[in-house]
């Protein structure tokens, strides 16, 4: 078996979404490495002022997101009349197709807010299909392992030393496994994926080891190829692991909108405009 290494490390920067939300991002729009993931947001804060105005109603086509929460709540409520309170632990899961106006709106627990919202690229056969949503509490999120050395994998499946886990999430328009790592200073994992899936990993606590590399906390490492990778805690650490079946297509991003072409994005806000968008 051939065990992957880390081709880049990426710093993820300071950035605003919805009205004001402060967040830490990395994106991979037009970088093939990134596929079928587009991008990641961390939601990090004890102050309520960072994200009182959350992200007011709002459409998207042509993505799913998933977002994970390590702490806190987030209130989601769509056309569709889904209303989902996400709590600690959590992860809700929106294949938004032809299209979704959604809201969301995050909440301190205990004084902290500390999560994830990824976005996940759709195949072009599946851009167009109906919008989808679906949550996962905590007890739901599968777990493997111990305190000092948990993986809580959340969609998809994979081999941890040997042994296959499969998360709550099966839906998603492409094959995909998105896991949380956790350990303490020294522990390692062997992970088992299939040698087609691009690896890319966020490190949001601490710092880990790859094949000799470290990757710090706050920054984001696209792997190469291989079937294993190997990770070990350098500091007491926490990772958010995305892998999945690239898709080889051209993409085209305008705001909440993420096509194939330029022509399709113009459709799209033709539709928004015109109150079409989740016909």
């Amino acid at each position: 078996m051939k065990i992957r290494t880390v081709n880049r490390i990426i710093r993820s920067h300071p950035s605003q979404d919805g009205d004001g939300v402060k967040i830490s991002r990395v994106h991979g729009f037009n970088d093939a490495a990134f596929s079928p993931f587009l991008m990641i947001d961390e939601l990090k804060s004890e102050h309520r002022e960072d994200y009182i105005g959350g992200f007011p109603p709002h459409p998207h086509r042509g993505i799913e997101t998933l977002t994970y929460m390590l702490k806190g709540h987030f209130q989601h409520k769509d056309h569709m009349g889904n209303v989902g309170e996400l709590q600690s632990g959590g992860a809700q899961w929106m294949s938004a197709g032809k299209g979704v106006i959604h809201s969301e709106m995050p909440i301190m627990s205990d004084g902290e807010l500390h999560g994830f919202q990824i976005w996940i690229n759709l195949p072009a056969a599946k851009k167009m299909l109906p919008a989808q949503y679906h949550d996962f509490q905590s007890p739901e999120i599968t777990e493997h392992g111990s305190d000092n050395n948990l993986l809580r994998v959340i969609g998809g499946e994979l081999s941890v030393d040997g042994q296959v886990v499969v998360g709550p999430l099966q839906k998603t328009g492409v094959k995909t496994a998105v896991a949380d790592w956790r350990a303490v200073r020294g522990e390692t994992t062997r992970l088992e994926l299939p040698a087609e899936f691009q690896v890319n990993l966020y490190v949001y606590a601490g710092a880990v080891s790859i094949a000799g590399e470290e990757i710090p906390q706050g920054h984001f490492a696209n792997l190469g190829g291989g079937d294993v990778v190997e990770l070990m805690a350098t500091q007491d650490a926490g990772v958010i692991l995305l892998a999945g079946q690239p898709i080889d297509e051209p993409v085209v991003h305008y705001g909440p909108f993420v096509m194939n072409s330029m022509a399709e994005i113009n459709q799209a806000i033709e539709d928004y405009q015109n109150g079409r968008l989740t016909d």
